[in-house]
């Protein structure tokens, strides 16, 4: 056997040696960590009225300002699969998370002051902190997914979804109050630390390298030569983009397209976000009955009606009804695609971080692109270019059907995720013949 099948077969050896129990524990702790990240990001992003008034800019200048959070996320994508590699989801998930705590607290010194650019740093370094958070839990989270041998990373993305609501809640509640946005950052940034840095502890240990074995490469380079990998990525930034374009612009695009004030538009975002909780809840399900590739399609079209009844709807019910059915249909693509990108488990890592790194492309064209959009269309009508991100899911999900099992390589592929109709297809990893399984 070659030194590589006894490395993976080892690490198949010690999946199993580690007892359910901890395996348990570390599910929730992974449960945490998703939901603590979207209370910090949802904090926020239901107070962007407030911020943005607050440091006096215009629409195409706020979109430059949320840039300064994605160039932050983007730049440090590409190394957050080696760090993860190197270091384990433990560490990485704390690092990032101490780093989204300081940038929090920069922003809202930033907003307190007035300085515009401050606040840019601290997104900057928000971003590059998320990016690292983000890739470990989802490594850790596919983990524990295989080790329990059930679809998770739906329930640990809707767990992201209720810190999300719960944060719109919060934020929705302090705009009512008159709460100052600065000081809502600043409790919230020592709440996630605090949190974070407590519940990491359960996360699955680490195996220890032997004394004399030299650490083994990551492989980054090489996962971005696969096909598959590669479609999957675009599949994700599809998604991410049509998720972040609400999370951007969704609470503005109702306050001024149709003139209401904050509360009601933190109070959209909130159904928003609701519904996107309640599809990953029972996406699970879904998934498992009818396939990934037809789920995903299917939630792509209903994403679009939900866009479609935002920008075009005659009165403010209909944009309630539209964020509902947005949320929804936006909810599955981004969990999907990591389950997808960890189906092997000894390429989990460098895999996330690749499709993860082309994913998050969206969060840098996004908030510029529909903000320049804004000035000359308003805010209701660039949302129309979600449109574009919507067709691209939809002919690219076909990549995330899963692998044919292989009865010669030790590694498991995801069980999550898999119907009946997906068993077939050839190495997903060397060819594209994948995303044609399921046309």
């Amino acid at each position: 056997m070659s030194g590589k099948a006894d490395q993976s077969a080892a690490a198949e050896a010690e999946a199993v040696a580690v007892a359910r129990p901890v395996v348990e524990r570390a599910r929730i702790a992974v449960g945490i960590a998703f939901g603590v990240s979207g209370l910090a990001f949802a904090s926020w992003i239901s107070r962007t009225p407030a911020i943005r008034d607050g440091l006096e800019l215009s629409n195409a200048q706020f979109g430059l300002l949320l840039l300064c959070l994605s160039i932050g996320a983007v730049s440090a994508l590409p190394l957050s699969g080696p760090l993860v590699h190197a270091i384990g989801p433990r560490r990485t998930v704390l690092a990032g998370a101490s780093a989204v705590t300081v940038g929090m607290l920069a922003v809202a010194a930033g907003v307190l002051l007035g300085v515009a650019p401050l606040a840019g740093a601290g997104l900057l370094l928000t971003g590059t902190g998320v990016s690292s958070w983000d890739v470990a839990m989802n490594v850790e989270g596919a983990d524990v997914e295989r080790r329990l041998d059930r679809p998770l990373m739906p329930r640990f993305h809707a767990g992201f979804s209720l810190g999300t609501v719960t944060g719109a809640l919060a934020g929705a509640g302090c705009a009512w109050l008159g709460v100052p946005v600065d000081w809502q950052l600043a409790a919230t940034a020592l709440l996630v630390i605090g949190v974070i840095a407590g519940s990491v502890r359960w996360f699955l240990p680490v195996p220890a390298r032997e004394e004399g074995t030299p650490a083994s490469r990551s492989g980054v380079l090489r996962a971005w030569r696969e096909p598959r990998t590669l479609l999957i990525g675009l599949l994700v930034l599809a998604f991410a983009f049509t998720e972040g374009v609400a999370n951007d612009w969704l609470t503005l695009a109702v306050v001024d397209g149709y003139g209401t004030n904050d509360a009601v538009g933190a109070v959209v975002f909130g159904l928003f976000v609701t519904a996107m909780t309640g599809a990953r809840m029972v996406g699970g399900s879904a998934l498992q009955r009818w396939g990934r590739v037809l789920v995903l399609r299917c939630t792509a079209l209903l994403a679009l009606v939900g866009l479609l009844l935002v920008v075009f709807g005659p009165a403010l019910p209909w944009a309630l009804v539209g964020a509902l059915l947005w949320g929804a249909g936006a909810s599955l693509g981004f969990p999907v695609g990591m389950s997808a990108a960890a189906d092997v488990a000894d390429r989990a890592a460098v895999r996330v971080s690749v499709v993860s790194s082309i994913g998050y492309t969206a969060f840098l064209a996004g908030p510029p692109l529909v903000g320049f959009l804004a000035e000359r269309d308003g805010i209701l009508r660039a949302l129309l270019v979600v449109l574009g991100a919507l067709v691209i899911g939809l002919l690219v999900a076909g990549a995330t059907a899963p692998p044919r099992p292989n009865p010669t390589a030790p590694p498991r592929p995801n069980p999550a995720s898999r119907s009946p109709h997906e068993q077939s297809g050839s190495d997903p990893w060397s060819s594209t013949s994948t995303a044609a399984t399921e046309r």
